[in-house]
């Protein structure tokens, strides 16, 4: 009785439970921090603040002030008496609840502290912790407690089931040995459950922190390329008006021009008419004397009309420029510089280098290899080419190095491959062997390729293949090197742009492109 009233002491007479940080109001009464908080709070809009236990009016929100020595007693209570948090009551304490402090399972019966010390102490009598559940604590054949477990069918049992029962001649052990050895490999699954957790969330951690770095460089390369290609539509504006000026102005110079050819033809044909008109009249006039003196002394007139006046048309049509039509040669020269500045600027700006220089190494083909005449397209030739035995040229595989090689900075080049044959497409290091199997694109850590074998699409490198899905749907193929980052990009250039993979690794020598065909393959080299 005494242990039910002082818990009615100590409960908050808001949450009806045992205090949590316990404060008191002015007028001495006490609740937990968190409840009284929150009904202040509720009467913080009328203006008003009264003591939900005597209804006491406060003009201002109260000040609360911690009961420390309540808290003390709060916390030497739950202890002792903290088995109602089982939800298990003592048996005999019928007229009030008082949290059990054992259990007794010869009785099936809870017991508080108080009727704990005058229950029996008999070995029959076995106490555990508080509980409700009495079925699963004995033996459903003999009602006999369960004691024992027998290790060979991983069951608890009781005295008669290890003498008479079906587990007779079982290994069996103590309950608390056995649960000992469970726990202890409990205790191991757990450490090792643990361990794995830690790792999880590390590896969450780790991705969530990877999204929000892709999330950020999305964002500054969106800026970045934004402001690019605003930059770039505001120089093909300023080409656009430097374009249409030079037209204009070529169009005001050559008419004009004209006009001024115009002018003096049109002066040089009131002349003709002036002249034809006094020759007609002196024509018609029938005195021979008049028509020949006349011709003296109009001497200028028939002599410029027997010798031809074209002179001034023939001078006037020499300052027309050729074919009297605008210098479309300068206008095209003014655009194509234009757009090549454009060009070298945004090359400057995304830091890559489009090598349109790649070509062929003869001296390096296969003899299986036909090297076009351009040195831009490699195929496969049953024929034996008879090219001379170097130590450049490749002697297992029909492959072939480009001229140039990479040893810095960012290059791209694009590469059109035939639906036929079997052909791969790369790069590799200059002292890749050219006899062997190791000499082959990909047979090795010194190359790394594209393969397409019987229409599969594979990377490659070190004897190491990664199948891609699906195959190409386009027949040409983009490479990006980042020779300083150690990345090697493979795109197929269909619509959109397709990413095929990354070989991310730490280049260490110069690179070359490298070409394979075989079966009636081709590549050709487009920039």
């Amino acid at each position: 009785m005494a242990s039910a009233d002082l818990r009615e002491e100590l409960t908050c007479p808001i949450c009806l439970s045992l205090y949590t940080d316990p404060v008191t109001l002015r007028c001495g009464h006490n609740f937990c921090l968190g409840c009284i908080e929150s009904v202040l709070g509720t009467q913080e809009g009328s203006g008003v603040y009264s003591c939900p236990e005597c209804r006491k009016r406060f003009s201002n929100r109260p000040e609360l002030q911690r009961n420390l020595k309540l808290s003390n007693i709060v916390g030497c209570f739950i202890p002792t008496h903290e088995g109602a948090h089982s939800g298990v009551f003592c048996t005999y304490c019928v007229h009030s609840p008082v949290p059990a402090a054992k259990s007794c399972l010869m009785c099936e019966a809870s017991l508080c502290d108080t009727h704990l010390r005058v229950h029996s102490k008999s070995e029959e009598h076995v106490l555990t912790e508080p509980t409700t559940s009495w079925g699963n604590r004995k033996c459903y054949k003999h009602k006999k407690l369960l004691e024992y477990y027998c290790t060979e069918d991983a069951a608890c049992i009781c005295v008669s089931c290890s003498l008479a029962g079906e587990h007779r001649g079982h290994q069996v052990e103590l309950l608390n040995e056995a649960s000992e050895k469970k726990k202890k490999k409990l205790r191991n699954v757990l450490q090792k459950l643990t361990t794995k957790r830690e790792k999880t969330e590390k590896r969450v951690q780790s991705l969530q922190e990877h999204r929000r770095g892709v999330q950020e460089k999305a964002a500054g390369v969106t800026e970045r390329l934004t402001a690019l290609i605003r930059d770039i539509r505001k120089q093909l504006e300023d080409l656009e008006k430097r374009v249409l000026s030079e037209i204009t102005r070529q169009q005001e110079q050559v008419l004009l021009t004209i006009s001024d050819l115009i002018q003096q033809l049109e002066k040089e044909e009131d002349e003709l008419t002036r002249k034809m008109s006094h020759i007609e009249e002196l024509y018609n006039m029938t005195d021979p004397l008049t028509v020949l003196q006349e011709q003296e002394s109009h001497s200028d007139d028939f002599c410029g009309a027997e010798k031809g006046d074209n002179e001034v048309t023939q001078r006037g049509d020499k300052q027309v420029p050729a074919g009297g039509d605008l210098d479309e040669g300068l206008i095209s020269v003014t655009l194509y510089r234009g757009l090549a500045d454009i060009v070298t600027d945004v090359k400057r700006e995304i830091y890559m280098q489009v090598t349109s220089d790649i070509l062929l190494d003869i001296n390096t083909a296969h003899n299986k290899v036909i090297v076009s005449a351009d040195l831009k397209t490699a195929s496969c030739s049953d024929i034996n080419q008879q090219r001379p035995v170097t130590p450049e040229r490749f002697t297992v595989y029909p492959q072939v190095l480009s001229t140039r090689s990479f040893s810095s900075g960012r290059h791209y080049w694009e590469m059109q491959i035939s639906k036929s044959g079997n052909w791969c497409v790369g790069v590799c290091y200059t002292n890749i062997e050219r006899g062997g199997v190791q000499s082959g694109i990909g047979n090795s850590n010194k190359s790394w390729c594209l393969w397409s074998y019987n229409k599969r699409l594979y990377m490659t490198h070190n004897t190491i293949r990664t199948s891609l899905h699906p195959p190409l749907s386009c027949d040409t193929v983009g490479i990006l090197l980042d020779y300083e980052a150690g990345r090697l990009t493979f795109y197929e250039l269909c619509d959109p742009i397709r990413h095929l993979h990354t070989f991310t690794v730490t280049f260490t020598e110069p690179l070359h492109a490298v070409f394979y065909v075989w079966r009636g393959a081709w590549v050709r080299i487009l920039r």
